[in-house]
């Protein structure tokens, strides 16, 4: 009978988040570091950026940043080499930056079906263009796709964001079949309302507030570190025959 440790190790690997300075990805980068993990974080705002590089190199490990704008493709291919010419290689890709910008649909401008596109889809697609390769090298990887209850069920004035995130979904599917075979295991969690600081200012006490628990089982949102404790599995050897999958973090919202 096999034995298995329920502690995750991530020691001598390399994670790389994305929009790390708040919210989501600042959890994903506290449980990362807090299991070994080295980690390159990236987001736009340079201090708040510093102040989770900060938090996590006080876990022992080694943390380098560099601000991006994940909307632009030049910027996103820029920092993925940067990221390789540090650390040489990549074990772990979390694509979490992601930008939601709610309008009816009749009202959307081009500019804005660019934007979420770009910072939703294009840019994890180039991230995991940069890193594979080194992936398949070694025989191992990790990519790991924040998504949303978006990408399964549609939110009305989310056209852009919904079309991108379920875009991010079938884009982790295909990475799942296409390298599967080299033992790069690609997955995405999609979580429904997170108590972040932009979670609690979207939804405050309201009848819509109301209306959306009550879809809820549990009868909450989620917490921003149980999206980032499930990152954390999906980073780890544990979920090694995990491929593809789109994890709900939702207390039961899909099963209803």
């Amino acid at each position: 009978m096999t034995t298995t440790s329920t502690a995750i190790s991530l020691k001598g690997k390399v994670a790389f988040v994305s929009g790390a300075s708040k919210g989501i990805g600042v959890e994903i980068a506290d449980v990362l570091a807090k299991a070994g993990a080295d980690l390159v974080l990236t987001a736009r705002n340079e201090a708040e950026l510093e102040q989770t590089a900060e938090a996590a190199r006080n876990e022992g490990v080694k943390v380098w940043t560099q601000t991006a704008e994940m909307g632009d493709a030049d910027e996103v291919k820029a920092l993925a080499e940067a990221a390789l010419g540090e650390y040489g290689r990549i074990d772990i890709l979390v694509n979490n930056a992601g930008v939601a910008k709610h309008e009816p649909f009749l009202d959307v401008e081009i500019e804005t079906f660019h934007t979420v596109i770009n910072v939703n889809l294009l840019a994890p697609f180039l991230l995991a263009q940069a890193f594979i390769p080194g992936m398949i090298e070694r025989k191992s990887g990790k990519i790991v796709n924040i998504s949303s209850r978006g990408a399964i069920r549609a939110i009305p004035t989310g056209a852009t964001y919904c079309a991108s995130k379920g875009a991010l979904q079938l884009l982790t599917q295909t990475l799942a079949v296409e390298f599967g075979p080299h033992n790069i295991q690609t997955n995405s969690i999609a979580p429904t309302v997170t108590m972040t600081p932009m979670g609690e200012s979207a939804w405050p006490a309201s009848p819509r507030r109301d209306a959306k628990l009550a879809k809820i089982p549990t009868g909450r949102f989620a917490e921003p570190e149980e999206v980032a404790n499930a990152v954390l599995f999906l980073a780890s050897s544990q979920s090694d025959f995990i491929n593809g999958v789109e994890l709900p973090i939702d207390g039961g919202e899909g099963a209803g």
